[in-house]
């Protein structure tokens, strides 16, 4: 003998939720799929051509650098701390001297990592050839 209780304040929003997930499931799979019966699998000769007029193209292995992932990283990581510095500031009067003595110990574990990537040669430049 159970049953839903629908007046419930939240049971909208649960059912929105579901609702949008399953719809959200529905049209990926529906995309994937569609995406697969209409794919042309012979292209693989279009795109060795040459376009209008230029070298042959040939197949070769990429050459990406892993240093430009590792750049982007440590970019990544350094920009998003020091946004952290921000409401800090903005703060400092309100933080007192805890606010500075913990302000000041993130500045010095941000160096460190700044000088140990710095030691392990994260910053250098390798040439690839």
């Amino acid at each position: 003998m159970s049953h839903m209780d629908f007046s419930h304040p939240y049971f909208g929003a649960f059912f929105m939720l579901f609702f949008a997930l399953g719809v959200f499931a529905a049209i990926t799979f529906a995309a994937n799929f569609i995406g697969k019966k209409l794919a042309r699998r012979n292209d693989e000769k279009l795109k060795l051509t040459i376009y209008e007029c230029g070298l042959p193209t040939t197949k070769q292995p990429n050459r990406i650098s892993s240093h430009f992932y590792l750049f982007a990283l440590l970019f990544i990581l350094f920009d998003v701390e020091i946004i952290f510095m921000f409401p800090w500031a903005v703060n400092f009067k309100i933080l007192g001297m805890f606010g500075f003595i913990e302000m000041a110990l993130f500045i010095l574990l941000l160096g460190i990592g700044f000088v140990y990537a710095w030691n392990k040669g994260a910053l250098e430049w390798h040439n690839i050839k």
